[in-house]
């Protein structure tokens, strides 16, 4: 068994204060009791109350749920289908460049992205808001969770899937009651990747929005440019603590399904 050593020990430390310090920082000056952000005046939660009140705050925090969860729900359908097609439909015509359509998001600049987007849109034109930018997130987000679900299905033992043919079931329902429950972990994960990126997003849904559609993001910026504002760390903090919930709960119902599945 290999020894802690106190490089290792430091090392980790290092790692995760400069992780994870910020958002602790964040947190804390959420409860302070001074507007002046800098200054510390005492633990209270009257930014919470104050942001009841912003209504420009809280409509674009709304907003950017909704296009989080369409975004991703969207991203993970496509995104699964796209990863059976790369793993299970061979070498088919043209497969080369649909497998390099779909992980070109991940290589390509945010502003490319965003910029074409934005052309793409005006030349059908299209009237941007809410769903331009959902559109917009669901390109992006659908190659990660390509991705995520690709790996599980490599690892996947099909001899299941063969038993079931075998056994008369047909090739659509053997997927949707075999496969499709042994590869959801990889689909939620997924889906929760998709989530985070569609809700931390600036760049692309500046580029494909609209009157009435301002994220959450695009709120932050625009008022951080004039001074951080109390209410800023009190929203920040609300959407991390949703984050790391969302997180937690799927980290628990994959370890519960997986425990089902041994037992």
């Amino acid at each position: 068994m290999r020894k802690t050593s106190p490089f290792n020990v430091t090392a980790v430390a290092l790692g995760l204060a400069f992780l994870y310090l910020p958002i602790a920082i964040l947190v804390i000056y959420s409860f302070n009791a001074s507007r002046l952000v800098g200054v510390w005046g005492g633990w209270s939660t009257r930014w919470y109350i104050e942001l009841l009140h912003d209504q420009a705050m809280l409509d674009a925090a709304w907003t950017s749920l909704r296009i989080a969860a369409l975004s991703a729900t969207a991203a993970s359908l496509l995104g699964t289908l796209a990863a059976v097609a790369l793993v299970r439909a061979g070498r088919f015509p043209g497969r080369t460049i649909f497998s390099g359509m779909v992980y070109a998001p991940l290589v390509m600049p945010e502003v490319i992205t965003g910029l074409s987007l934005l052309l793409l849109f005006v030349a059908l034109n299209l009237d941007r808001g809410f769903w331009t930018v959902t559109i917009a997130h669901t390109t992006v987000t659908l190659s990660f969770v390509t991705v995520v679900v690709q790996s599980r299905l490599l690892s996947f033992d099909r001899s299941v899937e063969e038993a079931a043919l075998d056994l008369g079931c047909p090739p659509l329902k053997t997927f949707l009651t075999i496969t499709l429950p042994l590869i959801f972990p990889a689909i939620a994960a997924g889906w929760m990747l998709a989530f985070t990126l569609s809700l931390d997003d600036l760049v692309i849904a500046s580029f494909s929005t609209g009157p009435g559609a301002t994220t959450l993001p695009m709120r932050i910026y625009s008022e951080v440019r004039l001074g951080v504002k109390p209410e800023i760390n009190a929203i920040c903090t609300i959407m991390f603590a949703v984050a790391a919930v969302g997180v937690v709960v799927a980290s628990l119902v994959s370890k519960r399904r997986e425990r089902a599945r041994v037992a």
